[in-house]
């Protein structure tokens, strides 16, 4: 059976490396046959992330993903879109791009409310309920979670799955840290330079431990310079994030309370389990389904609720250990690739033979 995908991204974007890309390799096994297709680049991102224009790269782009839907219009058994084929255009056109075929649509964050949500009238109004209409007329809406698993139902989806953002076991194996009996604590957080702000809700609770305690903020893949926080930045690569995330201590993940992180999946703090790192996170959207308090972590609601985390974690090597074993076993049971790629290919293959 033949799939064509159109990912957001190519490998640098994380959306699409990990809900898509990682995919790949498993779900060929299992027999399908993919033709994947990215809208955006790795360029357009090293672009987007040095601030330099990316219009350019943007419209050739738009014209690329036409020419591909348009070669490949009658030749797929199914096709597989990630949020949507190209963002500001109307809904109706992309549903004629479908053309017969069933289509599955992945969403892994909240995109429907960069339109009904929109500072902008006329944009609330020209495309505010575009997200809505593109999952109304798909076969199937892949959920990373129950916040976007309730919008795809309220449209009118016909059918939607949920499917959490996973990682691959065999390349996030545990291994022993390295003891730092007389180190600091290592908190670390994860990202790119578009989300890097979230770390700023941590500037006070960091001071304060950090006057209290010996830390270290170690932040991988962007750079960011809090008042009082001894800092470390490490460069984010594919092949050295798995040894950078296992080198921690605790993993983090802050979001304020706001429409657009309720639909985030925490892939974040997904890595750190996965690695037996124990984390620290706001009790925002899934977050408060993967982390299990006094279980695996903690979650931290105010600057104090974070300071009193973090200071029961550096004072208890102990507890660590323990929270980041049980960490691991809830990524080996629900949050893996080798749980999750039989799913979607068992999805994807029954809509395929109904064709």
């Amino acid at each position: 059976m033949r799939v064509m995908a159109y990912p957001r991204y190519a490998a640098l974007g994380a959306s699409s490396r990990v809900r898509w890309l990682q995919f790949l390799p498993e779900l060929r096994r299992l027999g399908l046959d993919i033709d994947v297709s990215p809208l955006l680049d790795d360029e357009y991102l090293r672009l987007k992330y040095a601030g330099r224009p990316t219009l350019g790269a943007i419209a050739r782009a738009y014209a690329g993903r036409a020419a591909a839907v348009l070669a490949r219009r009658d030749s797929a058994d199914v096709v597989w879109i990630e949020k949507e084929l190209w963002p500001w255009a109307p809904a109706w056109l992309e549903r004629l791009a479908w053309g017969r075929r069933p289509v599955v649509l992945d969403y892994d964050d909240a995109v429907f409310h960069s339109y009904d949500l929109h500072r902008s009238g006329l944009v609330r109004a020209l495309f505010g309920g575009k997200i809505d209409r593109l999952m109304r007329g798909a076969a199937m809406v892949v959920a990373g979670n129950d916040y976007l698993a309730q919008r795809a139902r309220q449209a009118g989806a016909p059918r939607v799955e949920l499917l959490p953002t996973v990682v691959d076991l065999q390349r996030y194996a545990v291994a022993a840290r390295p003891a730092a009996p007389d180190g600091p604590l290592r908190i670390g957080w994860i990202g790119s330079p578009a989300t890097i702000d979230y770390m700023r809700l941590l500037a006070a609770p960091l001071a304060a431990l950090a006057t209290k305690r010996r830390i270290v903020l170690r932040l991988i893949g962007a750079t960011l310079d809090l008042p009082g926080v001894p800092t470390e930045h490490l460069p984010w690569t594919e092949a050295g994030e798995v040894q950078a995330i296992a080198e921690l201590d605790v993993g983090v993940m802050p979001l304020p309370d706001s429409p657009w992180e309720r639909g985030k999946c925490g892939y974040k703090l997904v890595q750190y389990l996965a690695c037996g790192v124990p984390v620290v996170a706001s009790p925002v959207g899934v977050n408060t389904k993967i982390v299990q308090p006094g279980q695996n972590g903690f979650l931290a609601a105010t600057d104090a609720e974070w300071v009193q985390a973090l200071t029961c974690l550096a004072d208890d090597a102990a507890l660590r250990r323990r929270l980041g074993a049980q960490g691991r076993a809830l990524v080996e049971s629900r949050y893996s690739l080798q749980v999750a790629a039989p799913t979607l290919a068992a999805w994807l293959q029954e809509l395929g033979a109904r064709r």
